[in-house]
């Protein structure tokens, strides 16, 4: 199998229980390089759960999830997670999955481009001493945070708001931010939470297209969570749907829009009895 034909991301019989809830049941699916796959279901249906799993936040009950990288790597989130004195979010990071959220997590009380070069920390020189005597290397490190910092803002035309309190900032501009700040990253692996929720039709518009720019420029491959089934439909190679904490379809945006059972689980079905 060449890289091309191998999955980025392989979630295989992934569980998730809280106490006698059983919020994900088995589910199983992958993610093509360089797609866009869309995860929808109704409200409850183990969605988001599913993306704390993938991305660190939760240690799932059983199953396994594995992130291929370009060079030929393979990270086992499930391992990661396993590891002591570790924090399982920052593992995954280091991994190359970065994550937004359907709630807006940004320090709104710093500028623009100080949130940008929060993400970059891991990557920034930290050491107290090399940065009181302004040495060469921290100088060097600062800069390089800057200039991928300030690259992300002019490919998602927020040059002009660095110096603004991301607070501040509109609401669909938000959310670009976020997007950036996940990017700051340099993930292989971008995780989606809801990121047309709350938008306008022309935020969601420039949504679909800043995706198209992630993807296409980028090779950034992206998984995402949404309930606009408009965008779902136009930006999707793959969807999977859940309902109830299992996989009830997958595959191609036409036959999921046709599929019954997606049609019952958003629609219900009517009770003759009560007729």
């Amino acid at each position: 199998m060449t890289e091309a034909q191998q999955a980025i991301l392989e979630v295989r019989g992934l569980t998730q229980r809280f106490g006698g809830i059983i919020a994900n049941n088995n589910i199983s699916f992958d993610v093509q390089r360089h797609s866009v796959t869309s995860l929808i279901g109704p409200n409850g249906a183990g969605k988001t759960t599913v993306f704390n799993c993938i991305t660190g936040f939760y240690q799932a009950s059983s199953g396994s999830i594995a992130l291929h990288r370009a060079n030929g790597q393979c990270s086992h989130i499930a391992e990661l997670l396993t590891r002591p004195f570790t924090g399982g979010s920052h593992q995954v990071t280091r991994a190359g999955i970065a994550r937004t959220f359907q709630n807006i997590r940004l320090f709104k009380d710093m500028t623009v481009l100080e949130n940008l070069l929060v993400a970059q920390h891991r990557r920034l020189d930290n050491n107290l001493w090399r940065g009181m005597w302004a040495t060469a290397s921290f100088e060097t490190h600062e800069q390089q945070g800057v200039e991928t910092a300030m690259h992300w803002l002019e490919r998602l035309d927020l040059t002009d708001q660095a110096n603004r309190l991301a607070g501040e900032l509109p609401y669909g501009r938000q959310r670009t931010l976020e997007i950036a700040r996940a990017m700051c990253t340099d993930p292989i692996l971008i995780c989606l939470d809801e990121p047309a929720a709350g938008l306008n039709s022309i935020e969601t518009e420039r949504l679909a297209e800043l995706i198209h720019l992630l993807r296409t420029e980028f090779s950034v491959t992206i998984l995402l969570i949404e309930h606009d089934m408009s965008l779902v439909m136009d930006i999707s190679d793959h969807i999977v749907v859940l309902d109830h904490g299992v996989v009830i379809a997958e595959g191609k945006p036409d036959g999921i829009r046709e599929h019954p059972e997606v049609i019952t689980a958003y629609l219900g079905t009517i009770d003759e009895d009560a007729l």
